[in-house]
């Protein structure tokens, strides 16, 4: 048996340990081998919860609905109003920390009410590397990460996902859109739909890996995986985005040669996590 695999041993022994668990399910590549296994393991005692608000991509709702369904498991949506709460809207550095509070808050309380023994998410060990400060309220909550538990990476993910032949072995990374737009920048619903309207304009151009389209009020900051943005840089592809990403309400549109990384709006303010850890 390979290291993977007694991984996957693990995972599977600490989820038949809590009998019964309600998985904060996203239709992400991680919450959904957390989903599969814990079905595998423990049957009908699984329950998928769905967050929905004005930060949930359109696409990802679909797909977290599609994929509960083909996986057989019992799946509830469930809306969440963080725009209500002026401190999330106002969008300070830890705004990850106030939205997973309310968000996880609903599940264990959801959880208590119908006998599920545990909340888990699809955290894995490398997001410790991350600055999450959704990750605090979990754990204040009680939440559970079976995958980091496990000892199981992004890369272990995505392998063990790819050999249970799940469709989101190489499914592009999810993040709510709230993350598009520039700390201490106010979150409304119309800034969200218009990232969200254009980052699908984009996916109708072909562009099928991960794509973040950043909010700088009137101009949209495109980042693009670094072999994609040749594409976007030639005729006819860039007067299509630039004309798509413009009827939406922009009136410019620029094109990030670093490409797309995750948490890059954190640089602006790195010394402040630092000082904060």
């Amino acid at each position: 048996m390979d290291a993977l695999s007694l991984k996957y041993e693990n995972l599977k022994r600490i989820l038949r340990e809590m009998d019964r668990v309600l998985v904060a399910y996203s239709g992400g590549v991680d919450s959904t081998l957390v989903l599969k296994t814990a079905r595998d393991e423990l049957g009908d005692g699984v329950l998928a919860v769905t967050a929905l608000s004005e930060t949930t991509p359109r696409h990802e709702r679909e797909d977290a609905v599609r994929l509960a369904r083909e996986l057989g498991a019992e799946h509830r949506l469930v809306e969440t109003r963080e725009l209500d709460l002026r401190a999330f809207a106002e969008n300070p550095k830890n705004k990850c920390y106030i939205c997973k509070k309310l968000r996880f808050g609903q599940l264990v309380d959801m959880a208590a009410d119908s006998g599920y023994a545990a909340v888990i998410d699809g955290e894995n060990a490398d997001d410790a590397g991350d600055y999450r400060p959704g990750t605090k309220a979990a754990r204040e909550l009680g939440v559970r990460s079976p995958l980091k538990d496990a000892g199981l990476a992004k890369a272990d993910v995505r392998e063990l996902s790819r050999r249970l032949g799940l469709s989101t072995w190489n499914k592009p990374a999810y993040a709510c859109l709230a993350s598009r737009i520039p700390y201490d920048s106010p979150i409304t619903a119309e800034k969200l739909r218009q990232v969200d309207a254009a980052e699908d304009a984009l996916r109708g151009l072909g562009f099928s890996g991960s794509i973040r389209v950043r909010h700088y009020g009137d101009t949209a900051r495109i980042e693009l995986e670094p072999e994609d943005i040749p594409g976007l840089t030639t005729d006819p592809l860039r007067g299509r985005a630039v004309e798509a990403v413009k009827a939406i309400g922009f009136l410019f549109v620029t094109l990030d040669l670093e490409g797309y990384r995750q948490g890059s709006l954190n640089r602006a303010i790195e010394q402040w996590i630092v000082g904060s850890e």
